[in-house]
C-alpha cells in the first residue's frame, strides 16, 4: 500500500486578532527564530506543507472515519439496537447538541480554515518561488478540498456559513447562514471549475492520492446533479467516463480493503494507515506539529463484528440483506466461479450461511446472529485478515469518497432526468451489475418480454417480485431503491440520496410495513429450532429498526442536521 503521511500543521494566521488584543501591549522585539504569518509563506515547500494540513483534515473521523456511522444509520440500509449511540440517529431523536452534529460541523470548518489560508496567501505569492505549474496546482487542490468540505456542509446541514477568506475579526466570523444554492454559487461551482481546469488527470507515484481532474469533474457533476441541473451533470460525468482514466476493478472488494488501494476505480479517497503512529487510537486527533497524531481510522471497529474486536453498532437492515440475497448470480459471467452469493454480497455483508471464510473461520463458527440480528457489515471491516486486526480502534483501510461505480450510476440517473434516456441508463447500470457477477437488467428483460423484477420489494413478505416494463420511471426506481443502495451502501451517500429524491417517508413506510408483517407472522419467520427461516434466518425477535423513524420523520426537521448549538450561541447573525 502506498502510504502518504499527511503532517498536520495549524497555521494560526490572524488568530490573535480574534481576541481583540491591543498590539501596543506586546513587546516590539521579534524572535527571529519564530515562524509567523509574515515569514511562513516564502517557499513552495511551505505552501506544500500548508496544503498537507488541508488534506490532513480529511482524516477527521466525522469526515472520513468511523463517526460516519451516524449518517449510515439514517436511511434504509442499516439498523441498530436502542442501547447503542447510533440509535439517536436511527430514531431521528438527535438535536443541535448531539455528537456528530456538532463534531462534523467543527471538523469541516477546520478544513475550510486551512484551505482558505492556502488560497488567500497564494494569490499574492511570487510565482518565482514555485516550480513549473506548482502554484496553480496547489491552489487548485486547495480549492477542490474547500469545495469538498462545503459540499459536505451544504448537504448535511442544508447550507453553510460562507467563509472564503481567513476571518480576522469577530465581525468577520459572524456571518448569516446561506442556502445550498448560495453555497453552490459562491464556492462549490467556481472552486471546482477552477480545480478541473488546473489539476492533472493523474499524479506520479510519490503524489498518489492528491486531488485530480477526475475528482474535480466528478464532484462538480455530483453538485450539478443535486442541484437538478441534469444536462450539466451528465456532461461532467460523461467526460470522466470517456477519459478512460478509470475502470471498475475486477474484484469489488478492492474498494473496501487496505490492499490494492488507489486502484483503477478510485477517484477520490482518503488515506489511512495502521503502520504509522502505532499505539495511538484512531479516534485521536493531534494537531501539534511537534508530535505525531493518529493516522488510522475507527471505521473497521464501528461496523465490525462484536466477537472480533468491533462494536457492530451498524447492522444491515433486513431490506438490504434480502436484496443482497436476491442479487442473482449469473453463471455465464466469467467473474463467477461456482459461487452462489454475488460478489458484492460477499464484499458487503456477512450472513449466517455465508460463503468462504469470515475472520479466517467458517461461517458456522461465528457467534451472534441472535435477538433479531440477521447479518453483519463486512465492507470497511477487517474480516479478511484477522491476524492484522489492530488494537485500540485502529484500521488502515482507506475511505473512498468517490469511486467510478458511483459515477456510472450518477450518469445513468442524469441521462434519465435530462433526456428520458432510460436505454442508455440501463447500459451503465448493467456495467455495475456485470462487475458484481449478477444478472443484468438486459438479461431479465430478454427472458421476461421486456420486463425486469422490482428487487426492492420483499419477496419474503409479498411473494414473487412484481415485474415491470422498462421506462424512465421504473429504471429510475431501480436506481433509487436497488442499485445505489446495494452497490454504495455504507459509503456515505444513502441519506443524501433519499433526501434529494424526496422519498424518505415512502421508504420508511414500506420498511415499517414489512416489520409489521414479520411481527404478525412470527410463526412463519422465526423458528429457533431450525435456526431461523430463509432468506434472513432471524431468531428470537424482529428488530424494530423503523418503528420510530417512520413515525418521527419530519422533512423540515430531519432532512438536514440543525446548525450546532455552539455556533448559534457564538454567531450573532444566526
Amino acid at each position: 500500500m502506498k502510504i502518504i503521511k499527511y503532517k498536520i500543521y495549524i497555521i494560526l494566521i490572524g488568530t490573535l486578532l480574534l481576541f481583540g488584543c491591543n498590539e501596543d501591549s506586546f513587546l516590539e522585539e521579534i524572535n527571529p527564530n519564530a515562524i509567523t504569518p509574515d515569514t511562513f509563506w516564502e517557499s513552495e515547500q511551505q505552501y506544500t506543507s500548508a496544503l498537507s494540513s488541508v488534506y490532513g483534515a480529511l482524516q477527521f473521523q466525522d469526515i472520513s472515519g468511523g463517526e460516519l456511522q451516524y449518517e449510515m444509520i439514517l436511511g434504509d440500509i442499516a439498523g441498530t439496537e436502542s442501547w447503542y449511540r447510533p440509535a439517536a440517529f436511527r430514531n431521528l431523536t438527535y438535536n443541535d447538541g448531539t455528537y456528530h452534529v456538532t463534531d462534523k460541523w467543527d471538523q469541516l470548518y477546520v478544513g475550510i480554515f486551512r484551505a482558505n489560508q492556502v488560497i488567500q496567501n497564494i494569490q499574492t505569492a511570487d510565482s518565482a518561488i514555485f516550480s513549473e505549474d506548482a502554484k496553480l496546482q496547489i491552489e487548485a487542490q486547495a480549492k477542490f478540498l474547500r469545495a469538498f468540505f462545503y459540499f459536505q456542509l451544504a448537504h448535511n446541514y442544508g447550507g453553510a456559513v460562507i467563509h472564503t477568506s481567513v476571518a480576522e475579526t469577530k465581525e468577520e466570523l459572524s456571518k448569516p447562514f446561506s442556502s445550498i444554492a448560495e453555497v453552490n454559487s459562491a464556492v462549490i461551482f467556481p472552486d471546482l471549475i477552477f480545480a478541473k481546469d488546473n489539476l492533472p488527470q493523474t499524479w506520479d507515484a510519490k503524489n498518489i492520492g492528491r486531488a485530480t481532474w477526475g475528482a474535480a469533474k466528478s464532484l462538480l457533476g455530483k453538485a450539478y446533479l443535486f442541484d437538478k441541473d441534469f444536462s450539466k451533470a451528465a456532461s461532467e460525468f460523461n467526460d470522466v467516463i470517456q477519459s478512460n482514466v478509470y475502470s471498475l476493478t475486477a474484484n469489488i472488494s478492492d474498494n473496501f480493503q487496505h490492499e490494492n488501494e488507489f486502484n483503477s476505480e478510485s477517484i477520490f479517497e482518503v488515506n489511512y494507515s495502521f503502520d504509522l503512529s502505532p499505539g495511538v487510537p484512531g479516534a485521536v486527533v493531534d494537531d501539534n506539529s511537534n508530535e505525531t497524531g493518529a493516522e488510522s481510522t475507527t471505521m473497521a471497529t464501528a461496523v465490525g463484528q462484536l466477537n472480533y474486536g468491533g462494536f457492530n453498532t451498524i447492522l444491515p437492515s433486513y431490506n438490504l440483506h434480502e436484496m443482497l440475497v436476491n442479487d442473482q448470480v449469473d453463471p455465464s459471467n466469467a467473474i463467477n466461479d461456482g459461487n452462489s452469493e454475488s460478489k458484492r454480497m460477499t464484499a458487503t455483508i456477512a450472513t449466517r450461511n455465508g460463503e468462504g471464510l469470515y475472520y479466517q473461520q467458517e461461517y458456522s463458527a461465528i457467534r451472534g446472529f441472535a435477538f433479531g440480528q440477521s447479518a453483519y457489515v463486512k465492507k470497511h471491516s477487517n474480516w479478511y485478515h484477522l491476524e492484522s486486526e489492530p488494537a485500540q480502534s485502529r484500521s488502515g483501510i482507506n475511505f473512498r469518497h468517490i469511486r467510478y461505480a458511483d459515477v456510472l450510476l450518477m450518469y445513468a440517473e442524469a441521462v434519465i432526468e435530462a433526456n428520458n434516456d432510460y436505454e442508455t441508463a440501463i447500459d451503465y447500470i448493467d456495467m455495475v451489475r456485470s462487475r458484481a457477477g449478477v444478472v443484468t437488467l438486459r438479461q431479465y428483460m430478454a427472458d421476461n418480454a421486456g420486463m425486469f423484477p422490482q428487487l426492492h420489494v420483499s419477496k419474503q413478505v409479498h411473494g414473487d417480485f412484481p415485474m415491470v416494463a422498462a421506462s424512465s420511471e421504473t429504471v429510475m426506481k431501480h436506481l433509487q431503491r436497488v442499485e445505489r443502495p446495494i452497490e454504495l451502501c455504507f459509503e456515505g451517500h444513502r441519506w443524501k440520496d433519499l433526501v434529494r429524491w424526496g422519498i424518505v417517508q415512502e421508504v420508511f413506510d414500506d420498511l415499517r410495513a414489512d416489520e409489521i408483517w414479520r411481527e404478525a407472522n412470527k410463526e412463519l419467520v422465526l423458528k429457533v429450532s431450525d435456526g431461523g427461516v430463509a432468506p434472513l434466518y432471524i431468531i428470537e425477535r424482529i428488530r424494530p429498526d423503523f418503528v420510530l423513524a417512520a413515525a418521527n420523520y419530519n422533512p423540515a426537521k430531519h432532512n438536514y442536521f440543525p446548525i450546532p448549538t455552539q455556533e448559534v450561541q457564538t454567531n450573532d447573525n444566526l
